[in-house]
This record gives structure tokens, sequence and C-alpha cells, in this order.
């Protein structure tokens, strides 16, 4: 009776050995997908240790000498387990930090590689060991769709952290063009305000609405900035303004300035314009205008021209000063606006040309291609 209780007792143990790395592991498996949770410290945890339990389960059933029948059942199990670990060695590869991944997938590794020891004799044959390096194949595989999905994983990553870059480089343009023009008139109305106030009281107070107009105005460009901060759709990268309200632009940069300023503007132009060109047509006529005020203030005409030539949209600044008067030392400064605003001419096909005007002064000119403005848009979108 002694020896029969001994015998059932080996064989119950070894039923719970077999049984245990497939609980094991499954569970493990399990607990993430159905989670979804992917921190970083708790996948090689999970992984390592259901490698852990699967070989030294093996070691067991080696030392003890007693290989597990093959039966259907014996074998189901074992290959779910296998399954599972090669579904923890994936997520392991794709989402632990990198000093963690060799650590935690060799366990995993091994226990998918010698899990058929269970069922052989005692004594390592040349076939078992054949049987031992294909299922190690399989863990090679694992390995390699985690190291694919997660260079997938880092290219997304990276490509949000560049959209992202990018987004903050065009909200830095945008304040570099709407608010120091808004603050160069401020500055020109509260410099003449100073002049005029004491033979003209009436005039001066009506450049003090000016210069509360101009912050204002300089005001709601911030607002729209920190409301396209906290909007990430790619409407949120597109300027508000467009050929339509350059009228308003010129009328305010005439009520702060002492130049003669004509305008020739078709603003019948912005219903087949894209919302991108007509935005970077009005940040260029923005750009030239406050680079008159800064670097060209004896200006005394200014024209501003925006129509269309044959297959092209053409807009243009021209003012008289000489290129001493607009640039000190006989270059055009005009900060990082001018590089910014020729990168993005360029990325919708125009170009971009900055220099001395004939008879004289300077000049801002760009050119779209019409090919680009396609068919008229609707709400503010473009068709192409």
């Amino acid at each position: 009776m002694g020896s029969i209780a001994v015998a059932a007792a080996a064989v119950t143990a070894l039923g719970v050995l077999m049984v245990l790395p497939m609980a094991v592991t499954v569970t493990a498996l399990s607990i993430l997908l159905v989670t979804r949770s992917r921190p970083a410290s708790r996948n090689p945890l999970f992984t390592a240790g259901a490698g852990s339990t699967s070989v030294a389960v093996t070691v067991c059933v080696v030392l003890l000498q007693r290989p597990a029948r093959a039966n259907p059942l014996t074998v189901g199990f074992a290959l779910l387990e296998v399954g599972a670990l090669a579904g923890l060695v994936v997520l392991a590869v794709r989402d632990a930090p990198a000093r963690l991944v060799f650590p935690t997938v060799v366990p995993a590794g091994v226990g998918m590689a010698t899990w058929i020891l269970r069922f052989g004799a005692p004594r390592l044959t040349a076939e078992t060991l054949a049987g031992c390096m294909s299922w190690g194949l399989g863990a090679a595989i694992a390995v390699g769709v985690g190291l694919y999905l997660r260079a997938l994983e880092n290219k997304r990553t990276s490509s949000v952290r560049d959209a992202r870059r990018a987004q903050r480089l065009r909200l830095a343009r945008d304040l570099h063009d709407f608010v120091a023009h808004d603050i160069s008139a401020m500055l020109a109305q509260a410099q003449a305000g100073q002049i005029v106030a004491e033979r003209d009281p009436v005039e001066a107070v009506a450049m003090f609405r000016q210069i509360e107009q101009a912050g204002l105005e300089a005001l709601t460009s911030l607002d729209r900035t920190v409301h396209m901060l906290g909007n990430d759709g790619p409407a949120a990268l597109v300027s508000q303004q467009g050929l339509r309200d350059l009228p308003a632009l010129v009328a305010r940069f005439v009520a702060s300035s002492t130049a003669l300023v004509t305008a020739h503007i078709d603003v019948e132009l912005d219903v087949v314009t894209p919302r991108e060109v007509g935005a970077t047509i009005y940040r260029i006529v923005v750009e030239a205008l406050t680079n008159v005020r800064r670097h060209a203030p004896r200006a005394q005409r200014v024209r501003i021209i925006v129509r269309r030539d044959g297959d092209l949209l053409e807009a243009s600044v021209v003012n008289d000063a000489c290129t001493g008067d607009a640039a000190g030392d006989g270059r055009w400064h005009g900060g990082s606006g001018l590089g910014a605003l020729a990168a993005a001419v360029e990325v919708l096909g125009g170009t971009l040309v900055a220099g001395a005007a004939r008879g004289g002064g300077w000049q801002l000119t760009a050119a779209f291609p019409l090919q680009s403005c396609g068919r008229p848009h609707r709400d503010g979108a473009s068709v192409r």
C-alpha cells in the first residue's frame, strides 16, 4: 500500500508540474492583453517569471527522470504554454527597456526551446537536440517580430515628436509675424503720439485709440496661438487670415504710418486660393510691413500688390527707402521671419525674393503657381 501511495503522489505531482507552467504563462499573457497595460516595468516581470517557471518545470522532470506521457492533453497543454511564451517574448521585446530585453527574454526563450525534454528519454539524443533547436528557432522568430513592432513604435514616436516640433516652430513663426507686427504698430503710434500730444490733443486721443486697437490685435494673436496649442488637428497649423483680410491689415498700417500707401489687392482671388496659400501671402505682407516700420521708417511710399499674372499668383510689397535705410548695413534684417517664410513658400511650390527694387528701395515678392490653387474652396477648405 505504501508503494502505491508513493507512486500515486508522484503521478499527481507530475501532473501538477505539467499544468503549472501552462497556467502561469497563459495567465501572464492574458493580464497583459486584457488590461491593455504596457508599462515597461511590468512586461519584464511577467515574461521573466513565466519563462523561469517553464524552465524550472522542465529541469524537475529531467532530474526526476520521469518523462511525461505524450497524449493529446499533455501535448496540448505544452503547446499552449509555448504559444503564450512566444506572445510574452513579443511583448517584452516590443515594450521593455533596452537594457532589460536580454535578461527578460532568455528564460522564456529557453523554456520554448526545451519543453520537449519533458517527453523525451532521460538521456539526451541527437533527435532531441534537433527538436530543441527547432523550437529555439521559434523563439528567435518571436524576438524578430518584437523587434519589428518595436521599430514601428519608435518610428511612430519619432513622427509624433517631429510633428510637435514642427507645430512649435509654426507657432513661433506666427508669433513673430503677427504679434511683432502689432507691437511695432503700437511703438510707431506711441512715438508719434509724444510729438502730436502737445500741439493737437484730439489727434493724440485718436492715436491712443489706434494703440488700443493694435494691442487688441496682439492679444487676439496670442489667444489664437494658445488655441492652436490646444488643438492637435491639422487645421491648427494653418492661420485663419487670408487674402480677404489684407485690406484691413493695410488700413491698420496706413493709420500708423506717415508713408503714402497704395494697395492693389484682388480679394476675389481668395475664392480660388487654398487656405494655406492665402495664409502664407497674408504672413508675407505682414512681414514686409513690419520690416518697413522697423528698418525703413523714412520710406515715403509703400506699394502692395496681390494679383494674378498669367499662371502665377503674385504678392509684392515695395517701399522706396534706400537700401541703407532699410537695413542699416546694406542687408535686409528680417530676423527669422524671412527664412521661415521662404521655407513655407517653397513647400507650397512658390518662390520668395527679397532684394533691391528697380529705381531704388526694397521689395519682397512671392509667386505661387495657380495650378496649386485648384478649384474654389468652401468653408475655408481647399479642393485640389
